[in-house]
């Protein structure tokens, strides 16, 4: 049986003048418009295609890939809001995808980045989004070990940093202070677990941990004093944005890394910032 919100492979049942006519098992005939039906297309032949609901609510196909597919996390741009029904999503079909009021944390507007968990309505067997993520988030307690590598979607900043969703099921957290500049809603970037805490919560880095950390950014230091004539007037006192300019880490690593190569007396560290011996 085809599965809407999913991609399928369907065979056609019949050629008809909209399109073609695929079997969906259960489901009935579901048409592929014509559009994106190839000339010669026969009777029999199969199609990788996407099921979804059309304005009338009739099951449809398209060839077209939406950002997400339903049971995943994706970021989508407000597209239009409706203030008796919702907002609509761009999520890369000609359709927009409808996230109902009752389904949102926040109001938004049009133009908003938003990151939604995409699911079937049981009532109406529509797709539809949710922002209220916390629904549809693994509970189970994490078995990440320390240093692991994760993938990571951020999905809104607090006062203690951003949070982001670990490898599309639990959420964790990324410090302000250990990070090299400001993440973006919806962006998605490689990290590493920090650690787990007794009651689940996990903290999180995008730098691995300990040697593997500081060990480039230490060669990193080197070169630049070398380009720089021998010094430059960086140190543990310097604002966190100039090290970021300069170097694109954290103040923290920038520290751990001069700190290292002082005491192998590969540096210098003065009042006027750090040099080559």
């Amino acid at each position: 049986m085809a599965k809407i919100g999913r991609r399928n492979i369907l065979f056609v049942t019949r050629i008809a003048t909209p399109g073609v006519y695929l079997d969906g098992g259960e489901r009935g005939e579901i048409l592929l418009p014509g559009r994106y039906v190839p000339q010669g297309t026969i009777v029999g032949e199969s199609f990788e295609v996407f099921v979804h609901r059309d304005s009338e609510d009739r099951l449809v196909a398209t060839t077209e890939t939406p950002h997400a597919l339903v049971g995943e996390f994706a970021a989508m741009r407000v597209v239009s809001t409706n203030p008796r029904i919702g907002a609509f999503l761009d999520w890369g079909l000609s359709k927009d995808l409808l996230l109902p009021i009752r389904e949102q944390s926040r109001r938004v507007n049009p133009g908003d980045w938003v990151v939604a968990y995409i699911f079937v309505d049981i009532k109406t067997d529509r797709i539809v989004a949710t922002t209220r993520l916390n629904r549809h988030l693994n509970v189970t307690p994490p078995e990440y070990v320390e240093g692991q590598a994760v993938e990571l979607m951020v999905t809104g900043m607090t006062t203690l940093g951003y949070n982001a969703i670990v490898n599309g099921a639990h959420i964790g957290l990324l410090y302000h202070n250990e990070l090299p500049a400001p993440l973006t809603i919806g962006q998605r970037l490689d990290g590493y677990i920090r650690s787990v805490r007794p009651d689940g919560k996990i903290d999180l880095s995008i730098n691995p941990a300990g040697y593997a950390r500081v060990a480039p950014l230490k060669e990193q230091v080197l070169e630049a004093l070398a380009k720089a004539g021998g010094g430059l007037p960086l140190g543990d006192g310097s604002p966190p944005a100039q090290i970021r300019d300069a170097f694109g880490v954290s103040k923290k690593a920038f520290k751990q890394a001069i700190g290292s190569l002082y005491k192998e007396r590969r540096i210098v560290i003065d009042g006027r910032g750090i040099r080559l011996p």
